[in-house]
């Protein structure tokens, strides 16, 4: 039986927090139960995700850039990156590489993510 793929999990300083920032980028809600040291989003409501986000507390800072990172499509990525900065994102690079535009940006704790214009 082939192995399943069930969550992206993120090390952080404060699981609810950036649980919170990525509820509001998803258009998920945090999961029930969520505390500064763990939390989910996508598990639960309307429409959970295929895969869910977990974040976990952990003691060391992140030190490095992360070598594994969340691609997100979006059929306006422009509205959906200004969202992302005026939830608390930062803008780090755009690229219009390889037959795709896409932007990359840093959650509030610094992890990396991308949001690529998809066609509908």
């Amino acid at each position: 039986m082939p192995l399943s793929f069930e969550q992206v999990v993120f090390d952080c300083r404060n699981a609810a927090t950036l649980a919170e920032f990525w509820s509001k980028l998803l258009e998920q809600p945090v999961d029930p139960g969520a505390s500064e040291f763990f939390a989910t989003v996508g598990r639960t409501g309307e429409y959970p995700l295929p895969t869910a986000f977990m974040f976990i507390q952990v003691p060391e800072e992140r030190t490095e850039k992360n070598r594994l990172h969340v691609d997100l499509g979006s059929v306006s990525a422009a509205a959906d990156i200004e969202r992302a900065i005026a939830i608390g994102a930062q803008r780090v690079a755009d690229f219009d590489e390889y037959g795709t535009v896409w932007t990359t940006l840093r959650d509030p704790e610094g992890n990396l993510f991308d949001i690529a214009q998809v066609h509908s």
